[in-house]
């Protein structure tokens, strides 16, 4: 069977890019996600590599004039020659340098920080002996199509009309990497009961209607407002509007999607269970100089009662979350112990001291080679 592991010369040639999701919703969204939005969140930058990287790689053995389309009659060019002409306006041309400076100066930093991250993922596997077969990158694939309820052809076309995404990209440049780490981080991931309850009444469990203001500043305006509500509590939705800081709740008088047990903000979650329909919360600080007010509109229903209906598939879940937790451990990991000299950015993980950079380029400008003066 083929491998797909790279080589670490593979990989310096061929970019790539991780994505990283955090929550940070105040409260917790739910954790279900559209395609579009996982995709937003995956490739967003592999499209700015690939629009990048056909200008960055040179094949001087392609004569300019490749040949002519037969529907449009126009003579075709291959682009990946440095230093020739890549378009021309009223005779004046444009080289692929220019081109090739612009790529860099607006998308360099980007491509080039997701180019070393997957030579360090690479570096890693070929350390410890990790590859990471074909068949293993197309059942993935076909597994993610699968969890979006799409057929495995009509997947691989939305990547291509949507993002503009290569089969060979997507499995190359997306699947591959988060494969290799998850073989790095090892398959002992063990969910115990108590994480099963815990999740169970997370996803499935009744959860606070409520509303909310959001105060930015300190604990004194927080106060004020506070006792605003508590003064007139059945005009919370008004004084939301005129004060919270949240943007996406405030037109809505401070409506905010219901609080479930075991989200990411306790503090707000424990202080929403204590209440009563229609009680005010004290202040609650979320961060600094950041207060929370909350009034309870009720429970809603759980969605189911008994944990054995939905027992598979919120095990195969909670694993899926563990194992991307320790994922992310393993490349932070990786990350921090690896010695990166980045000489776009002037910037080396061996020192706090910005590097002097002698050749190349540096926001879209050719560097000058620095010549040491030596006295006699």
């Amino acid at each position: 069977m083929s491998e797909l592991n790279h080589s670490s010369e593979e990989v310096q040639n061929n970019p790539t890019t991780e994505s990283v999701t955090i929550e940070t919703a105040l409260p917790p969204a739910t954790s279900g996600r559209s395609w579009k939005s996982y995709l937003a969140g995956t490739v967003v930058l592999l499209v700015l590599a690939a629009v990048c990287l056909q200008f960055f790689q040179a094949n001087p053995a392609v004569s300019q004039t490749d040949g002519t389309d037969a529907n449009t009659g126009r003579v075709t060019m291959n682009a990946a020659t440095p230093g020739k002409i890549l378009a021309k306006v009223n005779n004046q041309g444009i080289t692929y340098d220019l081109v090739a400076r612009e790529c860099v100066a607006k998308y360099g930093e980007e491509i080039l920080e997701s180019m070393v991250n997957r030579l360090i993922i690479q570096q890693e596997c070929d350390r410890l002996g990790i590859t990471v077969s074909r068949g293993e990158v197309e059942a993935e694939v076909a597994e993610t199509a699968k969890k979006f309820n799409l057929p495995l052809d009509t997947w691989y076309q939305m990547l291509s009309s949507e993002r503009g995404l290569t089969k060979e990209q997507y499995q190359n440049d997306i699947i591959w990497p988060m494969l290799a780490l998850k073989k790095l981080a090892g398959k002992d991931i063990q969910v115990t009961e108590k994480e099963m309850q815990e999740g169970f009444e997370r996803d499935y469990g009744p959860r606070v209607k409520a509303r909310m203001i959001l105060v930015e500043g300190n604990i004194r305006q927080a106060n004020q407002i506070w006792e605003k509500c508590m003064a007139t509590p059945d005009d919370f939705d008004r004084i939301a509007r005129e004060n919270s800081a949240d943007p996406n709740s405030r037109p809505l008088g401070g409506v905010i999607p219901p609080i479930r047990k075991n989200g990411v903000d306790k503090a707000i979650e424990e202080a929403a269970f204590k209440l009563q329909p229609g009680e005010l919360s004290g202040l609650i600080q979320v961060s600094e100089g950041r207060y929370v007010i909350l009034k309870c509109e009720g429970l809603t229903e759980p969605v189911v009662e008994d944990i054995r209906v939905v027992w598979n598939d919120l095990l195969a879940q909670l694993t899926e979350e563990k194992t991307q937790t320790s994922v992310a451990k393993v490349f932070e990991k990786l990350r921090k112990e690896a010695r990166v000299d980045n000489f776009l950015t002037r910037t080396s993980t061996a020192g706090r001291n910005p590097i002097q950079q002698t050749a190349g380029f540096t926001n879209g400008e050719p560097v000058k080679p620095q010549v040491q003066q030596i006295t006699r």
